[in-house]
């Protein structure tokens, strides 16, 4: 089993910056893809970042040049720096992994959520 807790979220103001963290562990062999979902209320959950084992980045349009998404392979852990905050990024953010466990198989694994709230 691959467990993930995320941390990071709160109340910011229009125009702010967060810092998500999304930390694997368990019997993990190796970590291919990490990546960032959010949902906003009343809305379908939406990709917002993936980096891949080499470090390639991808980023949904409404994001970028203010989002920076990285990991820390020695850690297992994927973060989600957020600048420039705006209330539309208002959303639970979820972070999901996938790699293969020491067992060979492959597992997929999704953080519980952490709610992002950007007003003033």
């Amino acid at each position: 089993q691959v467990q993930l807790v995320e941390s990071g979220g709160g109340l910011v103001q229009p125009g702010g910056s967060l810092r998500l963290s999304c930390a694997a562990s368990g019997s993990i062999l190796g970590i291919n893809r990490m990546a960032w979902y959010r949902q906003a209320p009343g809305k379908q959950r939406e990709l917002v970042a993936t980096i891949t084992s080499g470090g390639n980045t991808n980023y949904v349009d409404s994001v970028k040049g203010r989002f920076t998404i990285s990991r820390d392979n020695a850690k297992n852990t994927v973060y989600l720096q957020m600048n420039s905050l705006k209330p539309e990024d208002t959303a639970v953010y979820y972070c999901n992994v996938f790699g293969v466990q020491w067992t060979g198989g492959p597992f997929d694994s999704w953080g519980q959520g952490t709610q992002v709230t950007v007003s003033s």
